[in-house]
């Protein structure tokens, strides 16, 4: 059975974030400065419930779970290179 897979934008709905393109790149151009070491969910702008989400999404392997390591590399990746993240 396949697993329903999940856009960047319903994942920034489920997180209370704005979820139209340009405040997902916005977002992602603010925030997206992580170092290496931090985990996506360690990260200090997420609220204490947005965080848990995102750990328990990828602690389970949860239909989340994709969309989130999305994220968590663009988040990461955008430290250096300035891409299109979405």
């Amino acid at each position: 059975m396949e697993s329903p897979a999940h856009e960047m934008a319903q994942l920034f709905e489920q997180l209370g974030l704005a979820s139209d393109e340009a405040s997902i790149v916005e977002f992602i151009n603010t925030h997206g400065h992580l170092h290496t070491g931090l985990a996506l969910s360690e990260a200090p702008f997420w609220t204490l419930s947005q965080a848990a989400f995102l750990r328990e999404a990828i602690q389970a392997d949860a239909d989340w779970a994709e969309v989130v390591d999305r994220l968590n590399a663009s988040l990461h990746a955008a430290r250096d290179a300035g891409g299109d993240p979405v």
